[in-house]
């Protein structure tokens, strides 16, 4: 473990609130990247990065400092991405013909919003595409998402990321393979 892990672990402990706000500075861009890439909510992932740290500060008096800091905290990480999906049952849609505020103070409806502002053909394929990749991740379990983000976004290896979700590499190749065949299989029409 990095010496000075160690040592803002240990003061964190001890109630120093400064040495708990360095542990999250150095460690907050990797657990919103991980959020960020599980959900497709800005403002899901935000929640997921607070749901996190508030879970490291109440657990961290009782992190025994026998693995690495970084390997707990990711765990912690992706058991609050798996859970997230089982609490946000509902789907909050909005109308493409509801109105909001704009910035000049009246209101708008969406699709006025979306008119083609000069987007090009390319980004809009692009646009698309990621679109359906999204979907795709979407109906994956959240064991397979998490798995098939970790490893092909964050570039995890697969012992990393067995660690991280407490389970063992086997079971990390098996979420991975079924993972990859089943967005193949709903990805093969949009590739064709």
């Amino acid at each position: 473990m990095n010496q000075d892990d160690r040592e803002l672990i240990q003061q964190a402990q001890r109630g120093n609130l400064v040495a708990f706000e360095q542990l999250v500075h150095r460690y907050d861009k990797r657990v919103l990247s991980m959020a960020a890439l599980y959900v497709s909510s800005a403002e899901d992932a935000k929640d997921i990065y607070q749901e996190v740290f508030l879970r490291v500060y109440r657990a961290l008096p009782r992190f025994e400092l026998k693995s690495e800091f970084s390997t707990w905290l990711y765990r912690i990480t992706t058991n609050v991405c798996l859970t997230h999906r089982a609490r946000r049952k509902r789907h909050s849609h909005t109308s493409l013909d509801q109105g909001y505020e704009s910035d000049e103070d009246h209101t708008q409806r969406l699709t006025d919003t979306l008119t083609d502002g000069g987007m090009s053909d390319q980004a809009a394929l692009d646009s698309e595409i990621t679109a359906h990749i999204e979907t795709a991740l979407n109906e994956l379990s959240p064991k397979q998402k998490m798995v098939f983000t970790m490893r092909h976004y964050q570039g995890y290896k697969l012992k990393e990321i067995a660690e991280i979700m407490n389970c063992t590499e086997g079971t990390v190749k098996k979420y991975l393979f079924t993972a990859t065949q089943r967005l193949r299989e709903q990805l093969r029409g949009v590739f064709e």
